[in-house]
């Protein structure tokens, strides 16, 4: 493994490149690794290629990437485990998730723990680029402490949303929110009492070139549910339109079907 770790270093050495670059490829198949490797340094990325989380947790206390490509199934502690260790830390490191299989359970069980996006293998390693360019866009486009709207406060019942910060503030505990919870909370907040289609909010949060499915949206709206709902299962305040998408209500008071 040390052979195959040393060799893909050589094939994808660092070089420079404009801040938003850097892409993490972690993937125990060294064929996998060479062929996605090879690909997006072609693409003009810096690529560095890892064999396990072993391997990517200890990177990261020293250095830090600005996406990771991150394989579901991998020795010790698989994807999943991973991306839940990087999100309890308040980590918002953007996350593209790779599966074995197009399975629904392993796509929303992703998204639910702070997936930027998925990815079924096999894929085309054009269409990685695709999902990787679209959530590094909007990285871009909301970069981390950048205000929005002045460094607006908005209030969600309880909680106060900082949009320059990027957290969620309820009695001195904060929560840190990540790349893609935020771009999704910052387009509701935006559009307050305005029913929004499931493509609209993937227009607003995503980026209108985005590939993803418009229905992975009910998946990050449950997400941000279980942040911001008092009852998840009784949503006030990102509350739905049936047969449409759903709503902002920043009073959190019902309105009509």
């Amino acid at each position: 493994m040390a052979n195959l770790q040393a060799s893909c270093d050589q094939i994808f050495p660092a070089k420079p490149m404009p801040v938003g670059q850097r892409i993490w490829v972690i993937d125990d198949d060294p064929e996998l690794r060479k062929l996605v490797g090879t690909y997006l340094t072609d693409q003009g990325y810096d690529v560095r290629c890892l064999a396990n989380g072993e391997q990517l947790m200890v990177r990261l206390a020293s250095q830090r990437p600005d996406l990771v490509v991150l394989d579901l199934m991998l020795p010790g502690d698989d994807g999943l485990t991973l991306l839940r260790r990087l999100r309890d830390g308040g980590d918002d490191l953007p996350v593209v998730m790779l599966t074995a299989k197009g399975d629904a359970v392993d796509r929303i069980i992703g998204l639910e723990q702070g997936a930027d996006d998925y990815l079924a293998k096999p894929f085309l390693p054009r269409e990685l680029t695709a999902r990787i360019e679209a959530v590094l866009r909007r990285r871009v486009a909301l970069p981390a402490g950048t205000p929005l709207a002045d460094g607006q406060q908005v209030t969600i019942g309880e909680q106060v949303l900082d949009l320059a910060a990027r957290t969620l503030e309820q009695a001195e505990a904060i929560t840190v929110l990540t790349s893609g919870e935020f771009a999704l909370l910052a387009a509701f907040v935006q559009h307050p009492h305005r029913p929004l289609s499931r493509e609209r909010l993937v227009e607003l949060a995503r980026g209108p070139d985005s590939v993803t499915d418009s229905r992975s949206m009910d998946v990050q709206v449950s997400r941000l549910r279980k942040l911001v709902e008092p009852d998840p299962a009784r949503p006030r305040y990102l509350q739905t339109v049936w047969g449409y998408g759903y709503v902002f209500v920043p009073d959190g008071q019902p309105r009509s079907r």
